[in-house]
């Protein structure tokens, strides 16, 4: 459980040049800051403090409370180009690679939610063994700033305005903010397309069911979290299918679990979204062109809770299939976790693994997503930033020219619910 209210102590005998006043920081880093400490509330963290001409990754940590942060960079050198990448808490992309030449100064603002397992006196979200090494659980805003060479002159960290809409996110692996390379979800790619008037907070867990996440308390801290007006996006239906206790299925259990949702959030006054879940990477063995249906009725069953209740619906699920019957048989390997022996650390075997993307793939689901929303006409998509291109899944991005700097956390084992 996460402490609620603090104070934070004078730093100045630390001879550190940040403020804090309501949790707000300003972070001069051409100025000598500490490495992070609890006691300290901010500092270099993760990995070593930058050198001086390095142009190796790292990470700024605050000690906040729950809650969304507005965070603005400015981005640059007088002494040198920069190529900088800006990622929060769990390889949450937020900017893209930013390009300044020497001298030039580039500033840009963006959302950070940053959450605890607690929700209140009686209730924590049942997080897994796993989730307490995540970066999206503990007491810090981290931010890493990485990219071919990051240059950061300054950091402000603030509360957001109150009227920020956030955007909740609840799903399984597929969702997810994943915390190692190579494996990435489109949850944390979508943030990079929403400008400062949208926090995106992603409560989704790998192996989560519809009723895992209910039952791990983890809608109860969305609806702790969200106010009227705010949106919660619901993608399940990988892990449903697995389900085979008395009452399991498609039609049954899992359509009652989706009402629950609708019917907490519209209390609350949200919006609610349904997205149907994305496809495996699961060919015709004949001709190995088509793409074949794996999950069963659940697509089906979310689309027809969906229409009873006036859900509006994203459908990643014929998206996905024209994604990867469009890359075609080999190259949409390319969008998910197939590495040969050795790729990574400690990886004997070669990962073929059909259901989870890498940071390409998420990149493009990610833009599907955001087109699902635009086809819908929500109200949240006229915050998405101006270099924001309409996507067509038919003709994807070209995987040669995307460019990801892996983070430092790598682990292939693989997340639950493959």
């Amino acid at each position: 459980m996460k402490t609620r209210n603090f104070l934070f102590t004078s730093l100045l005998a630390l001879a550190s040049t940040v403020t804090a006043n309501a949790q707000t920081f300003n972070i001069d880093l051409l100025k000598v800051q500490p490495i992070y400490s609890a006691e300290k509330g901010q500092g270099y963290d993760i990995v070593a403090a930058p050198k001086a001409k390095s142009n190796a990754p790292f990470f700024y940590s605050v000690k906040v409370a729950d809650g969304n942060y507005k965070v603005t960079v400015v981005l640059g050198s007088k002494k040198k180009a920069g190529k900088t990448v800006v990622r929060a808490e769990n390889r949450r992309l937020m900017l893209d690679e930013v390009s300044t030449r020497k001298g030039e100064f580039k500033t840009y603002s963006f959302i950070v939610n940053k959450r605890s397992p607690y929700i209140n006196a009686k209730m924590n979200v049942k997080i897994k063994p796993r989730e307490k090494d995540y970066f999206t659980w503990d007491e810090k805003l981290t931010l890493e700033f990485t990219g071919a060479a990051p240059v950061v002159k300054s950091i402000k960290v603030e509360p957001a305005p109150a009227e920020t809409t956030t955007l909740f996110l609840c799903g399984n692996s597929t969702v997810v903010d994943q915390f190692t390379e190579p494996y990435a979800s489109w949850g944390q790619m979508v943030t990079r397309w929403f400008g400062p008037e949208v926090a995106i907070s992603n409560h989704a867990e790998s192996g989560l069911t519809a009723g895992s996440f209910l039952a791990s308390n983890r809608l109860d801290k969305v609806l702790a979290m969200m106010k009227k007006g705010d949106y919660v996006i619901c993608e399940f239906g990988h892990n449903d299918q697995k389900e085979k206790y008395v009452g399991s299925g498609a039609w049954y259990n899992f359509s009652f679990n989706l009402k629950k949702f609708i019917d907490e959030v519209r209390k609350k006054g949200g919006n609610i979204i349904f997205v149907t879940p994305t496809q495996r990477r699961m060919f015709d063995k004949a001709t190995h062109s088509k793409i074949q249906e794996t999950h069963g009725d659940y697509p089906d069953a979310m689309r027809a809770v969906a229409k009873r209740e006036g859900v509006p619906v994203i459908e990643l699920h014929d998206m996905t299939r024209t994604f990867f019957e469009t890359l075609g048989y080999e190259n949409s390997k390319k969008s998910l976790v197939h590495y040969p022996a050795n790729t990574y650390p400690n990886q004997t075997k070669p990962l073929e693994d059909n259901t989870h993307f890498n940071p390409y793939g998420a990149y493009e689901v990610a833009k599907m997503v955001v087109m699902g929303m635009k086809q819908l006409n929500l109200p949240i998509v006229k915050y998405l930033r101006a270099d924001w291109k309409d996507f067509n899944p038919a003709q994807p991005d070209d995987f040669n020219q995307f460019v990801w700097y892996p983070s430092v956390n790598q682990d292939v084992t693989k997340p639950d619910g493959n």
